[in-house]
């Protein structure tokens, strides 16, 4: 086995059972809640089983998927999502662009950019709308030719009325990769790049369910976004040396990951981020910092070879229509391991990890 679960969290693995409480919406939410409600329960007796072949890269890794080495040069990836987003609709995208975005994207993360087929299972409430459920697939489909993939197997349940609400979807993807790029291989040194403006996806949301008129285009950014990781990925060959998608918990959350897992501190430049108006006046309005709210067409990329290499990738993400917002925003450093600090130009400050996603059932 390559990786190892982050020590701090074994801990709690070794000693988290048998104690009393309950799960909260926080536990959902991508931040420290989430990551210690896995590493206390979901996990346990399966990080140390053993993988089907050396070098392999699985759960205890804590990665967006898992990796199999099928041969010397290549790499079987797999991942699995399961999307329960409210509203189903919502500005930009629905569940089914969501739940296609987001499998497509998890491998994407992981160097593997030709997906060769996904799954789908649906959960189905009785009574939902038709015509709903046929928006969604026709949606499913769209993002699916964007991505040059298909579904190629699914399952479908109803439950009975109130027993779910509405709609749940899982999908499931595997492809292949010569290479395999890991959350956890940031140096010092490494300059990371944002592919584009950040909290879109969180903010639209946010904007629909409560009724706020922001001027302004709140749109969610849901995409996939293998296509323009590919470009990326093509510039340097080895250039590209950790990424990771900012979902749930946002740029921030994706950082102090990969920053704990590289043995790194990261210093991100607040300028140079990304924020389209609108999402930063809402995010003024409601108290709420932007590195935390979620993104759906997204990446955060770190690049070693100094800032000849990483304005080359820039430049490829920038000649795609969904990276035209791509950014250099920061490095990764030899000291503060572990803890993201933002130069806002007059001073600097400490960004914490945030313990639960501000807006719950976002994805």
């Amino acid at each position: 086995m390559t990786a190892s679960i982050d020590p701090t969290l074994r801990m709690r693995v070794n000693g988290g059972a048998g104690r009393g409480g309950h799960v909260g919406m926080k536990h959902g939410a991508g931040g420290t809640a989430m990551r210690r409600l896995i590493a206390e329960t979901l996990t346990r007796g399966f990080v140390d089983a053993p993988l089907p072949t050396p070098g392999s890269i699985g759960l205890a890794a804590f990665d967006d998927g898992a990796a199999l080495q099928i041969a010397p040069d290549q790499w079987l990836v797999l991942t699995t999502d399961s999307h329960v987003v409210q509203p189903i609709e919502f500005p930009g995208g629905d569940i089914g662009r969501l739940a296609i975005a987001g499998t497509v994207n998890d491998l994407a993360m992981m160097g593997a950019t030709e997906p060769l087929g996904l799954t789908c299972g649906v959960i189905i409430e009785e009574g939902f709308s038709l015509e709903t459920l046929e928006r969604v697939q026709r949606s499913m489909q769209a993002a699916c030719a964007e991505a040059g993939v298909s579904v190629v197997t699914g399952d479908t349940k109803v439950m009975r009325k109130g027993e779910l609400d509405g709609l749940v979807v899982n999908t499931a993807g595997v492809a292949l990769t010569r290479r395999v790029v890991r959350d956890a291989g940031l140096a010092p040194g490494d300059l990371l790049i944002v592919t584009g403006s950040i909290g879109d996806h969180g903010m639209a949301l946010m904007a629909v369910r409560n009724g706020f008129e922001i001027e302004g285009d709140l749109t969610s950014d849901v995409a996939p976004i293998n296509t323009l990781v590919r470009a990326a990925l093509q510039v340097v060959p080895g250039a590209i040396v950790a990424m990771k998608d900012p979902t749930r918990g946002g740029v921030a959350g994706s950082l102090h990951e990969m920053a704990t897992k590289g043995g790194v501190g990261i210093l991100v430049r607040e300028q140079s981020v990304p924020v389209k108006p609108a999402v930063r006046a809402l995010a003024e309005m409601l108290g709420i910092e932007p590195l935390h709210v979620a993104n759906e067409g997204k990446a955060v990329i770190g690049v070693r070879g100094g800032m000849a290499v990483a304005e080359r990738v820039l430049a490829a993400l920038r000649e795609h229509p969904l990276g035209r917002d791509a950014a250099i925003v920061g490095e990764a450093l030899a000291e503060h391991v572990g803890r993201v600090i933002v130069d806002t130009g007059l001073g600097r400050r400490l960004v914490s990890e945030p313990e639960g996603e501000p807006l719950p059932r976002i994805c």
